[in-house]
């Protein structure tokens, strides 16, 4: 735990702001101890270090700019989801099927996925592409979930690789091979297994990408929350961080000024590491998911 009653009350806080818990353990923290099973990744493992890194606060709003620019994930979150009146509760359930699916035993991940996959069915109707035609969809058709899983894939492999100094085992690659696997739960048999494959996915659906008022709207917000005072400026720095990560065309269809990936990039990795120290290395779902891996065996 927290070696002072400082960083006690920081990781209170922090984890308080990503999952609504007060008491500084995250409520899906039973998920990933019980259990006598072991899970997709282990602690040597690509998926595990690039999730456990601070520099998934700015790879997670560099996914939700991605989303924004495809109709289908867009009209999906403007129509079916509570990102402006709880945009911390649906941080919330994106940090829990992350968690569990990269920490936790297979039993808990299929039960995620198992929650999901019901919240995806819920999820549908009509979106306009970017020719302008009416498109029916659902949250569980295999394109939007495929987009999805790129967006997010790209954006935590993209801002580990640039704010992160943990080099990720096996590289790039490993990286997007193993993650495949955490969607097959969810519907989608069919996913990247390289960086090359991941980046020629990318370049297909660049042609369904669109910006409308509805997506400048979703944009202003995400640049913008509602988020307490005190985070505000950390979070500006990773808007920009998120956005100076992301290919140029992407930047040119978002709209906002770009700050140069160099001038952001020793800022967003020294203020993580100092979010790092203050709050304490330690990790409760980490260590967590490491004594149940060692109770069943499966790590020394």
């Amino acid at each position: 735990m927290p070696n002072n009653k400082l960083q006690s009350f920081l990781a209170r806080k922090f984890v308080h702001l990503l999952s609504g818990s007060n008491d500084g353990k995250p409520p899906w923290l039973k998920q990933v101890a019980e259990g006598e099973e072991a899970g997709l990744y282990l602690p040597n493992q690509a998926p595990w270090i690039v999730h456990a890194d601070f520099a998934t606060l700015v790879g997670g709003i560099r996914a939700l700019l991605m989303q924004a620019l495809h109709p289908g994930s867009l009209t999906g979150v403007r129509q079916h989801s509570r990102y402006k009146d709880d945009p911390l509760g649906r941080l919330a359930g994106t940090i829990r099927w992350l968690t569990v699916t990269t920490f936790g035993p297979i039993q808990s991940n299929q039960k995620e996925a198992d929650r999901v996959n019901r919240l995806h069915t819920r999820v549908k109707g009509e979106y306009q592409t970017s020719t302008g035609e009416s498109r029916a969809y659902q949250a569980a058709d295999k394109n939007l979930l495929l987009w999805v899983h790129v967006a997010f894939m790209d954006s935590f492999l993209r801002t580990h690789q640039n704010y992160s100094k943990r080099p990720i085992p096996g590289g790039a690659d490993e990286y997007v091979r193993l993650w495949a696997a955490s969607v097959k739960p969810l519907g989608l048999d069919v996913a990247p297994q390289s960086e090359a494959e991941l980046l020629e996915t990318l370049r297909g659906f660049e042609k369904d990408l669109v910006v409308t008022d509805d997506t400048r709207d979703v944009i202003k917000w995400i640049k913008n929350p509602p988020l307490p005072i005190l985070s505000k400026p950390f979070y500006r720095l990773f808007f920009f961080a998120a956005l100076a990560s992301m290919p140029t065309s992407y930047q040119a269809l978002i709209g906002e000024r770009a700050l140069p990936l160099w001038f952001v990039k020793s800022q967003t990795t020294n203020i993580l590491r100092a979010m790092r120290i203050a709050i304490g290395h330690e990790s409760p779902i980490e260590e967590a998911a490491v004594a149940r891996l060692r109770r069943i065996g499966a790590w020394q």
